[in-house]
């Protein structure tokens, strides 16, 4: 097994909007550690062409959606500059060339302060590490046919992360964290399509609470010393609310966040 071989060929895939053929198909002891060396091979080729990360994904922290994609665990990868859309305004319009098979995810992002305290998993201890939360839409991308893949295909996959796109912050105070917590977990997120209600879900959909899913994120970061720990100004998306929807050009989307005070929804436009 070669992992700067599959690297490059998921690389070039990346590059191209194309597809390549499942590694654990092809090496059934392709693993999570396997997996993550591809990983961190994929952020050396990129930061050696010139890209930035600026924050990290984290994927599959919505076990409502496991059984589709045969997902075991969640996963993480960076989010780089280029990858990285600021839409402060609401709105942006999106183009899908050199996707593969793009699907759209509604999300809530967090900038960090500071890295969050290792092993606390309360949120409101979390979210004293947070300078700002924000409205985002994830579009992930798979590289492999028809979305089919192993639990590892997907972390050494980019864990999915094509583009993420983030609304306007909204900063956090001190006095309001712990009604803030149950905010977030409470919250109700409506994603539709040109219009029409296509799925709804609720914060705490992600791991029961987007903070813990960020302190799931550190602890496993904490285990993998080929990575950076989490640092200041980083901006980490907290997985998907609801299903991940397919996209296409000429579609326009839209979330809608209840229960979240300061918290406005995204509109995107699909170009091609």
């Amino acid at each position: 097994m070669n992992i700067e071989r599959i690297a490059r060929e998921l690389l070039g895939a990346l590059d191209q909007g194309g597809t390549v053929p499942s590694i654990v198909a092809s090496h059934p002891e392709f693993g999570w550690d396997e997996g993550y060396r591809v990983a961190a091979e994929l952020l050396r080729l990129r930061r050696a062409r010139g890209e930035r990360t600026v924050g990290r994904k984290i994927g599959f922290t919505n076990r409502n959606i496991w059984a589709e994609y045969g997902a075991t665990a969640p996963i993480w990868a960076h989010v780089f500059d280029r990858t990285l859309v600021r839409a402060s305004t609401g709105r942006a319009t999106i183009s899908l060339r050199g996707s593969a098979r793009p699907r759209l995810e509604p999300e809530i992002a967090f900038c960090l302060k500071s890295p969050p305290p290792a092993g606390v998993m309360d949120p409101a201890r979390v979210l004293e590490s947070i300078e700002w939360l924000a409205p985002s839409f994830e579009i992930v991308d798979c590289h492999f046919a028809d979305w089919k893949f192993g639990p590892a295909d997907s972390a050494a996959d980019f864990s999915l992360h094509w583009r993420l796109v983030i609304g306007a912050p909204r900063p956090l105070q001190s006095a309001e964290i712990l009604a803030l917590a149950m905010q977030l977990r409470d919250c109700r997120i409506t994603l539709s399509r040109d219009g029409q209600a296509a799925d709804q879900g609720f914060g705490a959909n992600a791991l029961g609470h987007p903070a813990a899913a960020l302190a799931h994120l550190a602890d496993v970061l904490s285990r993998q010393p080929q990575f950076e720990p989490l640092a200041p100004g980083e901006i980490v998306t907290t997985g998907t609310l609801t299903a991940a929807m397919p996209i296409k050009p000429g579609e326009t989307w839209a979330s809608r966040y209840e229960g979240l005070p300061g918290v406005t929804g995204l509109t995107l436009q699909f170009t091609s």
